[in-house]
């Protein structure tokens, strides 16, 4: 244009502002799976400041290292998800981020992680009142178990046939025994048993729905996933008993002697039931008809319906204490 003489009257930059990038890239509508650390404290009821401190710090902890072992997913997995209709406009796979400054801020983000962990304890004793952790180093060792883990799923788990939806669902699980390692408050077996088939059925939905995707391009095999179009069945079955297992073990818990101890009005519990078999099942049913997001968490943080049915369940709660 210069050898010509002609001069540009604009120009145009492609390229999405980099704080937006950054936010998409460290996932951080995913640190909603995090509220699990939570979850032994609500059920126990145990709320003290020490109890919250710890929650709140592993909280944040684990959401900074969740953070960058999804960074580190997406620059191992650049090539397969420019290929991918949806994955393609990830951060790095779309060309916003480089990834050099993933690398960067991967180790930025586990250090500070590591450094909110080791300072747990003290936060706690910190607290108002004699709230101490009997084992105060715990929360870190499932730090490092969840981080262990998870990038050997990304390495290598990730594509062996049913083994990584194993391995989905018990990070799931994990979260709930760090919240425990950092409130210092037991994880009930009933709690336990309840969380490995309600998160097996999710993770069977993200893999149904990633297939349900491939049916609908005209493709037959999962990339590198081990999974073949003709397992969609296979895996409804499989995903819909694990969903329907942990209302199961639900129905159970209500009937407990410890959930007297705990709720004044422990029948009123009974009306979780039916609210938690809808959900599930219109999760199944919209997937089964191609119109579940690949990710079970998004949908569920931003479809309406699903949020009314959670106030719902957590009102219900309330009224049963």
């Amino acid at each position: 244009m210069k050898r010509k003489g002609t001069t540009a009257a604009a120009s145009f930059e492609d390229r999405v502002p980099a704080l937006r990038s950054w936010l998409k890239a460290i996932r951080l509508h995913q640190w909603a799976k995090n509220t699990l650390i939570f979850v032994p404290l609500l059920l126990a009821h145990r709320w003290n400041p020490g109890t919250f401190g710890g929650a709140i710090t592993g909280f944040f902890s684990f959401g900074l290292c969740a953070s960058a072992t999804y960074i580190i997913n997406d620059l191992l997995d650049l090539e397969t998800d420019r290929r991918h209709p949806r994955k393609r406009r990830r951060p790095f796979a779309a060309g916003d981020l480089s990834a050099i400054s993933g690398v960067v801020v991967v180790c930025l983000l586990m250090l500070a992680s590591l450094a909110l962990a080791l300072a747990l304890p003290r936060i706690v004793d910190a607290m108002p009142g004699d709230y101490v952790l009997v084992r105060p180093y715990s929360f870190l060792g499932w730090l490092g178990f969840y981080t262990v883990v998870t990038l050997t799923y990304s390495l290598y788990l990730k594509r062996k046939l049913l083994l990584d939806v194993f391995v989905l669902s018990g990070l799931y699980t994990v979260r709930i025994l760090a919240g425990s390692a950092a409130t210092g408050v037991m994880v009930s077996a009933w709690l336990a048993g309840f969380s490995v088939f309600f998160f097996l059925s999710l993770a069977f939905v993200k893999r149904f729905s990633e297939l349900e995707g491939l049916r609908e391009r005209g493709d037959a095999v999962s990339n590198g996933r081990g999974y073949f179009v003709s397992d969609l069945e296979q895996l409804r079955a499989l995903g819909t008993g694990a969903a329907y297992a942990a209302v199961v073990v639900m129905t159970l818990y209500i009937n407990n002697a410890e959930t007297n101890v705990l709720y004044r009005h422990p029948v009123r519990l009974w009306l979780v039931v039916p609210v938690l078999l809808l959900w599930l099942s219109q999760v199944w049913m919209k997937a089964s008809r191609g119109e579940m997001h690949d990710d079970p968490v998004v949908y569920a943080i931003t479809d309406k319906r699903s949020l009314l049915l959670g106030v719902l369940m957590a009102a219900v709660v309330w009224w049963a204490l």
